[in-house]
């Protein structure tokens, strides 16, 4: 049942876009183990500008 329950969590925030920085956290272990991952906050940051554009080149609404 927790497996059903962390499934539907997480296609829940997919579905709202939200990352998943657990996943983040398991890619950079398991690939890029030489790395530091950025933190909880950077992360969210670096998620949005890359979904939204940032500063430089983002889309007008």
């Amino acid at each position: 049942m927790s497996l059903f329950l962390h499934q539907l969590r997480q296609m829940a925030r997919m579905m709202v876009g939200v990352p998943d920085y657990d996943a983040y956290l398991r890619h950079m272990r398991d690939h890029h183990p030489d790395r530091s991952p950025m933190d909880r906050t950077a992360f969210f940051r670096d998620r949005q500008e890359a979904r939204y554009g940032g500063k430089n080149g983002g889309k007008c609404c």
